[in-house]
């Protein structure tokens, strides 16, 4: 369980990431066009998961337009957006924004995904939702880098995240 905060009050996780060095989990989330997406999926291409509470929120909306940025100029590299929200939440935020270099997940069937990395919200006002997290994978799912931001307002830290994949 990982200790983190919301505006300075402490709330807690499902766990804890995966640490880098290690096999990241499988997963089976849901794309925009409902179909399941898993992680195999992406095999061949380095992947960084960005993964936030809500879409619907500033904090997570800026995370989402900031990897659309520079999504493009990543080679073999793809961004995936993942929270509980609806896949139709999810695109029609990037349809309206105008944004294509991500790809969208939804985890609101199971939610095994946030079981299964660690970071589903235990406790306090956004119980049930993912927390902030970072995690940046290689071409056979090895994780290269890792970040539950401790402050769920705060954004995580895209130098960090992407200096792994120069």
């Amino acid at each position: 369980m990982a200790s983190i905060t919301l505006k300075g009050n402490t709330i807690h996780t499902s766990g804890e990431l995966p640490k880098v060095g290690e096999k990241a989990p499988n997963f089976e989330l849901v794309s925009k066009d409902l179909s399941t997406a898993k992680l195999e999926d992406y095999e061949g291409n380095r992947v960084v998961l960005n993964i936030f509470p809500s879409v619907d929120t500033g904090v997570c909306a800026a995370s989402v337009r900031e990897f659309n940025k520079v999504a493009g100029d990543l080679e073999n590299t793809k961004v995936l957006c993942i929270s509980r929200d609806l896949p139709f939440a999810q695109d029609r935020f990037c349809g309206a924004e105008g944004l294509q270099n991500v790809i969208n997940h939804s985890d609101f069937k199971t939610g095994k995904f946030g079981k299964d990395y660690g970071l589903d919200i235990v406790d306090g006002p956004l119980e049930g939702l993912h927390s902030r997290a970072v995690v940046v994978l290689d071409e056979k799912g090895i994780v290269l880098h890792a970040e539950q931001v401790p402050e769920i307002t705060q954004e995580p830290n895209y130098s960090d995240a992407l200096k792994v994949l120069s």
